[in-house]
């Protein structure tokens, strides 16, 4: 079982072989299937149609998915590497660890958003964007300029001690955990932070910047915090018998995997651990 730690205890080593296996990903074209697959359900899924990873009660189960296959694939590149996760709630700055050149590199320049530095700087000839929303090849980042700040302590404190899980409409417009964690209600968790960063990680084709997975593994971690402050609350809906066919109830089969269900992603203890 690996263990996945927080970014600002990586070692120089484990950052290097972090980027190098991303990098690896992008050169044997397996990136790109995760950029495009996000970017087709962040165009799918809708409030009022079927909904599988956003706007719905399986935005946890399917980002966890999600994201165990991205660390499978760069596992299968480098066996010595677990997705890291980013804490923006203690590491909050632009000039932080995490935009170091030598990881994820910084902000984009201010006249056009490119980032010039690290690892994943267009003229390093190592992330030339396929998957685009426009002709841009470059990766774009704009942090801040949202004029929003990234979530608090505070703010996440008060979204983990919200019960149920989720509730109807089973949107964007429910109660619950599910949708204040996601962040079209309350303090606005994930979708904040998305944000705040701009650039590509304000769009479909997000995970065009490696912070993505960060970020989502950060959020994934607090779906297993709320999950053991609540082990009287389960996933919902239970069923589809409550009238909701759009959505996924926990034994319903999550596309694109034809054989995964919410129930099998209920416990992250199965595949790794957070340290």
């Amino acid at each position: 079982m690996g263990t996945r730690k927080n970014q600002i205890r990586l070692s120089a080593s484990e950052k290097r072989a972090f980027v190098n296996a991303v990098i690896a990903l992008k050169r044997r074209g397996g990136y790109d299937d995760f950029v495009r697959t996000h970017n087709n359900f962040i165009l799918s899924d809708q409030d009022s149609g079927p909904r599988v990873a956003h706007r719905s009660p399986s935005f946890g189960p399917w980002h966890r998915q999600f994201l165990l296959e991205f660390e499978r694939a760069l596992q299968s590149i480098d066996p010595s590497v677990n997705l890291p996760y980013w804490d923006w709630t203690t590491d909050r700055s632009p000039t932080s660890s995490l935009w170091a050149p030598d990881f994820l590199g910084g902000n984009g320049r201010r006249s056009d958003q490119q980032v010039t530095t690290g690892p994943f700087a267009y003229q390093t000839g190592n992330w030339t964007l396929t998957v685009r929303v426009d002709s841009r090849q470059y990766l774009c980042r704009n942090l801040g300029a949202s004029g929003q700040s990234l979530p608090t302590a505070a703010e996440v404190r008060q979204v983990l001690a919200i019960t149920p899980y989720d509730a109807p409409p089973w949107n964007s417009g429910s109660s619950g955990f599910r949708n204040q964690l996601e962040g079209w209600q309350g303090p606005n968790i994930h979708n904040r932070v998305h944000a705040w960063i701009g650039g590509h990680m304000a769009s479909g084709v997000s995970p065009n910047d490696p912070v993505f997975w960060l970020h989502h593994c950060f959020v994934d971690k607090l779906w297993a915090d709320w999950q053991a402050a609540h082990p009287d609350q389960g996933y919902l809906p239970a069923s589809t018998a409550g009238g909701t066919p759009q959505v996924v109830s926990l034994d319903d089969r999550m596309r694109p995997w034809g054989d995964v269900t919410p129930r099998d992603l209920l416990d992250h203890r199965t595949f790794y651990e957070y340290a």
